[in-house]
């Protein structure tokens, strides 16, 4: 079979790697990818979101199963493009790929249909928002509407942060489009879950928990990133947690969608919160998480490829989903000054070990063949171990065994999670 995965970073790594596992594999296609992904796939230089280039390029070289891994593209359409020429996707379409695309249609979504989530109020006008804002409860959470790289999601503590937020989005439009509308919700308190499930419209299979870590510095400091780590499983989701999030949060949300028309499939993501008053959706999104992905796929045991076809094909609940009872750490090695700015070009070393993968998420190829980074998320470093403590202890190790100048990396991922199973 030949492949095309759309995408360019460290989740496309991770899933081309995966997807190699497959002996039916002859080919893979990268758009564009990356230099690192380079060593696992054929790079084409077509980016994500020209969907018109990429499904050209599918055409001609008779791609047999495309996978469109980022937000931009399915939103945009890709998946919809690529089945009109007669390819066979993993990924929704574009009228399902709205529930990350808005905030303010999966807010409604969730309203419409009892979804466990947030108290909320929209406002199309920063007038409106800001007249709101001088008596709505505080803290509070302010979200553009839109997609914004991860990043259109600011927690106010005091009422002169919500002011200047809500000013960032509607006013100096900071994520641009994207907050032509925007979404004021209750501030939640509790123990964060990702959750990514693989879906075929019909049947819902979550993958592994995982526990992500957005800011930059230790101890959750500093500015929110694309995530500087992860953890899988995630010890705050629990058996009797999972269950309840299936029966209030997974299945309906399945089901509301293909009641209003938009049957969802491929990887549907929940960003969790467990309240005091149980589980709440924090945000949706149409696709595989980075990095989680890079924690959750090297302890998936079952066959990538014929789960993705599995869910385009509406077979899902017919084919095996299994996870090894092992638990894995992604430790993301970032540029000095990221997410605002960094320097780029300095080679990669990385020694080979068994005991870690290496999904490069920022780098290119110099003229000589060299690994340069290329990026403010340069690569995530993955070791897996019967033990969280093990995972951790190792990918800490290996980070060692990694090196470019400017780095830095939190020296913290897991800890949290480390203290959850001690209790």
């Amino acid at each position: 079979m030949k492949l095309l995965v759309v995408g360019g970073g460290g989740r496309e790594h991770a899933i081309i790697k995966k997807l190699k596992e497959n002996e039916n594999v002859e080919k893979i296609y990268a758009l564009p990818g990356n230099g690192g992904i380079a060593e696992d796939a054929e790079c084409v230089n077509i980016g994500a979101k020209d969907i018109e280039k990429l499904t050209q390029f599918a055409k001609a070289n008779n791609i047999d199963f495309a996978v469109v891994a980022p937000d931009d593209p399915l939103v945009l359409g890709a998946v919809d493009a690529l089945n009109e020429a007669g390819i066979k996707c993993f990924g929704p379409r574009k009228n399902a790929a709205i529930i990350e695309g808005s905030k303010v249609f999966s807010k409604n979504l969730m309203k419409k249909y009892g979804i466990p989530t947030a108290e909320y109020e929209v406002f199309s006008s920063a007038e409106d928002a800001l007249k709101y804002i001088e008596t709505c409860p505080i803290p509070t959470v302010i979200k553009a509407d839109g997609l914004a790289l991860g990043k259109g999601v600011i927690i106010a503590m005091t009422r002169e942060e919500a002011v200047s937020a809500v000013k960032e989005i509607m006013e100096d439009k900071v994520f641009g489009e994207s907050g032509n509308n925007i979404v004021i919700e209750e501030y939640l308190t509790g123990p964060e879950v990702s959750v990514l499930s693989f879906t075929d419209g019909e049947t819902v299979v979550p993958m592994i928990s995982s526990m992500d870590h957005k800011r930059a510095l230790d101890n959750d400091e500093g500015l929110n990133t694309g995530g500087m780590g992860t953890v899988a499983p995630n010890p705050y989701y629990t058996e009797d947690v999972a269950k309840e999030c299936m029966e209030k949060i997974f299945l309906p949300t399945i089901k509301a969608m293909k009641a209003e028309g938009r049957e969802f499939k491929g990887c549907l993501y929940f960003g969790l919160m467990i309240t005091p008053n149980g589980p709440k959706v924090i945000e949706y999104n149409c696709r595989f998480g980075d990095p989680e992905t890079q924690v959750v796929l090297p302890l998936l045991e079952s066959d990538l490829l014929d789960i993705m076809v599995a869910c385009a094909d509406g077979t899902l609940k017919d084919t095996e989903v299994k996870f090894a009872k092992k638990n894995a750490c992604c430790v993301v090695m970032a540029s000095e000054g990221y997410p605002k700015k960094y320097q780029t070009g300095f080679e990669i070393k990385a020694e080979k070990d068994e005991n870690y993968e290496l999904y490069i998420a920022g780098a290119k190829l110099s003229d000589d063949g060299k690994l340069l980074t290329g990026g403010g998320r340069v690569l995530g470093v993955v070791s897996t171990d019967d033990t969280l403590k093990g995972a951790v202890e190792k990918a800490y190790k290996c980070v060692e065994k990694v090196s470019f100048d400017n780095a830095f990396y939190r020296k913290d991922i897991g800890k949290k999670a480390l203290l959850k199973t001690e209790e």
